[in-house]
């Protein structure tokens, strides 16, 4: 189900952050720009992602929040507006 309509973000995109390791709502906001534009899906998108951070447990080690391992990390710029880019993270 979308969940956010204006950056077409998923309650499964959400799941998958969440057990990926995503630590916390404002990272979830960076990473899937959800939540950031009309904010009508906030607090849907806040309960989604805290019931699958709650499944996923503490002593599951957070990996980069949406990025595979192995992965370069893409790091939205101006997450919080309608014309987000992507660059690749300096590690």
């Amino acid at each position: 189900m979308i969940i956010c309509i204006c950056h077409r973000v998923s309650d499964r995109d959400i799941a998958r952050a969440a057990q990926a390791g995503c630590a916390s709502f404002d990272e979830l906001q960076f990473e899937l720009s959800v939540a950031t534009c009309c904010g009508k899906c906030h607090d849907c998108a806040h309960e989604v992602f805290h019931r699958h951070a709650a499944q996923r447990g503490t002593h599951a080690p957070p990996a980069e929040c949406g990025s595979p391992a192995g992965s370069a990390r893409v790091i939205p710029i101006a997450a919080r507006h309608h014309h987000a880019a992507t660059v690749p993270a300096v590690a």
